[in-house]
């Protein structure tokens, strides 16, 4: 049997909401799912916690600054990858 500790990548997602929309990115030039449209989103660097890295991507990915405390943690899931069995 192989030893594969678990591995956890997190990742942090923005819904943001205004007027009943919803704020999509059209990826490109990332090399993973260019073309595809995405709410802003991006890995949790080092020791950020979701919402620093929620406000740190909006900022890399839109150019919009948020505080963290107009932030709200809605939602948390775990999802395997599709390659996993």
């Amino acid at each position: 049997m192989t030893n594969n500790p678990f591995k956890l990548i997190p990742d942090s997602y923005l819904i943001l909401i205004k007027d009943e929309k919803i704020l999509l990115i059209r990826r490109f030039n990332t090399g993973y799912e260019d073309g595809n449209y995405s709410v802003v989103a991006g890995l949790v660097d080092g020791n950020e916690t979701f919402v620093q890295a929620v406000v740190r991507e909006a900022k890399e990915e839109v150019g919009i600054d948020l505080n963290i405390q107009d932030l709200e943690v809605v939602h948390i899931i775990h999802r395997k990858d599709s390659g996993e069995e």
